[in-house]
């Protein structure tokens, strides 16, 4: 194989951003299907083939890989056929609704190159601070804190599709649309916790259902603690992590990384100090980063060198489950009112949607036949 033959499945907001903006600037990659159940969207595309059904684009022969940016429940079911018809897969986020819908997809991953848009690995400034936890250099972390507000969206955006902000439509608010990629490099860069508890607002700002206003409280297997704030209700928004560590302070804000790190460390220092008010030395270091201009575009690159070179991906797919679960436990803890044991039982969480689902006055999948019926995604 000398290049890849991409289908783009979904041509709203996001699949028709990525024809314009990335796809020209791919190298060994070319555009020769899509596929939307609106047969407008597609008028653009005249010189490539065209389908209203994702299956018969599937199973055209036209392409060897896809990328899936349908409306949330769909990625499922279309990533399944995908994989299952022996296509690489690329899907937008977040993977999938819920923990079980995950594992299902997953499950039909037979080896082909599988990866999602969580563009924002590609971030220098989240890499630089992997690098920096993963190192060792920080010690042990004791505490994590992200508060991340700048995600602000109006009534009109919510309002521009019947399927936005519904339980059945979308699956969630802020956790399973904008967030996902602050829960993917929470635990990119931390790790997985062992258990949290979360205090949502559901339309606490805006005229919708499903959550725009978190805070959630974690613990991780070694005893540090963290907090994850979002919302999509404030203005002007905020994007600060700060990390407390053996070994200093590290924090991130307005694109900058300060290490404050101490002389020794800390919990050696509080043992050995005859003090009682002690300091000691510390030294600050902005750490350099780089930012990609196009981060979706760096996805997509990675994508195709990992098909056609064997490169190894900057986001597989299959860790796309665990920002998937750590949303769903948030949204479930504040629900019941409990602190929820991670990993999660992705049957209880499928039972909890699909009741909130049944009992919406709002919720409607979008107007697009690329959305199957529901009950595919609540195991009947």
């Amino acid at each position: 194989m000398d290049r890849v033959r991409l289908g783009v499945i979904g041509l709203g907001n996001m699949g028709a951003a990525h024809i314009r903006d990335s796809l020209p600037k791919v190298d060994r990659l070319v555009l020769t299907a899509v596929s939307d159940a609106d047969a407008t969207r597609m008028d653009r595309y005249e010189k490539v083939a065209q389908f209203e059904n994702p299956s018969d684009l599937i199973q055209s022969g036209l392409v060897n890989a896809v990328l899936i940016a349908t409306p949330h429940y769909a990625h499922t079911s279309v990533g399944i056929e995908a994989l299952e018809a022996g296509l690489h897969v690329l899907v937008e986020k977040p993977i999938s609704v819920h923990k079980a819908d995950c594992e299902k997809l997953i499950a039909a991953h037979k080896g082909q190159v599988f990866a999602a848009m969580f563009n924002q690995r590609t971030d220098g400034a989240y890499q630089a601070i992997r690098r920096l936890v993963q190192s060792g250099e920080l010690g042990e972390i004791k505490r994590v804190s992200w508060i991340i507000t700048n995600w602000f969206r109006s009534e009109a955006y919510y309002a521009s599709g019947g399927w936005r902000a519904t339980w059945g439509g979308e699956g969630g608010g802020v956790l399973l649309n904008q967030a996902p990629h602050n829960l993917d490099l929470f635990q990119w860069m931390f790790g997985m916790p062992v258990r949290l508890r979360a205090f949502c607002g559901f339309g606490k700002y805006h005229d919708i259902e499903v959550e725009d206003d978190v805070t959630a409280y974690v613990e991780f297997a070694n005893g540090a603690t963290g907090t994850f704030i979002t919302t999509t209700g404030e203005f002007p928004g905020s994007n600060r992590l700060e990390i407390a560590a053996d070994r200093g302070r590290v924090t991130y804000q307005d694109g900058k990384i300060v290490f404050d790190r101490t002389s020794e460390s800390v919990s050696e220092f509080s043992k050995t100090t005859p003090s009682s008010f002690p300091g000691m030395p510390t030294w600050r270091c902005e750490i350099p980063t780089s930012n990609p201009s196009n981060q979706h575009l760096e996805i997509i690159k990675n994508f195709t060198a990992a098909i056609l070179d064997g490169a190894e991906l900057l986001a597989p797919a299959v860790e796309g489950i665990h920002s998937v679960e750590l949303a769903n436990a948030m949204i479930l803890s504040s629900l019941d009112g409990e602190t929820i044991e991670l990993p999660m039982d992705s049957a209880r969480y499928e039972a909890k949607l699909a009741e909130l689902v049944k009992n919406s006055a709002r919720s409607k999948p979008a107007g697009n036949a690329e959305v199957a019926d529901l009950s595919s995604s609540f195991g009947n």
